[in-house]
């Protein structure tokens, strides 16, 4: 239908009840009404009419746990419950009430579930402080972060490698050296030169006066 302020003649092609108007005009019910029947003459009705497309797999994207889980539903088994076992802390049987050594394991498994325990709220913690950057940088496009990677680590191998080089070959050090005795000797000449130039400067200064 077309809504208002269009031009006429102008095509709709979406159809809005809540937006159009003019579906009470005279005419219009029958308009469609026609159009409905003209494609229902139409249309050869097939008791398949998706026949022309290939069978589906609906176990293309199916898992091993998936599949599982859909045999359990089909045997009609009921859900494994969330094992517990595993944060017990049991006491030794009354048979071994006196038993040392069965003692000694429950007290073992007691602190074992406490070292277990500490290691997750350790990890929690890391999480909450850590845990947002490392997803921004995880959501970041895929080129982006290897080329980061691949720099960092082309730095850290120049770095390394030059090091390595002036460690270990004796014509780099000997070079070394000698810029370095280069540079001091320069430097030395300078103030040479300087604390000469000073009193010569005095003595043209006193020639010039008089």
């Amino acid at each position: 239908m077309a809504g208002p302020g269009l031009v006429a003649g102008d095509v709709v092609v979406d159809a809005l009840p809540y937006f159009d108007q003019g579906y009470e005009a005279p005419g219009v019910r029958e308009a469609a009404a026609a159009l409905v029947e003209e494609e229902t003459r139409r249309y050869r009705p097939t008791k398949n009419y998706l026949s022309y497309l290939p069978a589906h797999d609906f176990s293309a994207f199916e898992t091993e746990i998936m599949r599982n889980e859909f045999e359990r539903l089909a045997a009609r088994q009921p859900l494994e419950l969330l094992s517990m076992k595993r944060y017990e802390l049991p006491a030794p049987s009354s048979g071994q009430k006196n038993d040392i050594t069965a003692w000694q394991e429950c007290v073992n498994n007691s602190m074992a579930q406490l070292e277990h325990q500490a290691v997750r709220i350790e990890n929690l913690e890391l999480m909450s402080q850590h845990g947002c950057n490392a997803w921004k940088v995880y959501n970041e496009p895929q080129g982006v972060r290897s080329t980061d990677c691949i720099e960092n680590k082309l730095s850290g191998v120049c770095i390394e490698t030059s090091g390595s080089y002036d460690r270990t070959s004796p014509e780099r050090a000997s070079e070394v050296e000698e810029k370095h005795s280069g540079s001091e000797l320069a430097t030395k000449e300078h103030a040479a030169h300087s604390w000469g130039q000073a009193p010569r400067n005095g003595i043209h200064m006193g020639v010039s006066c008089q």
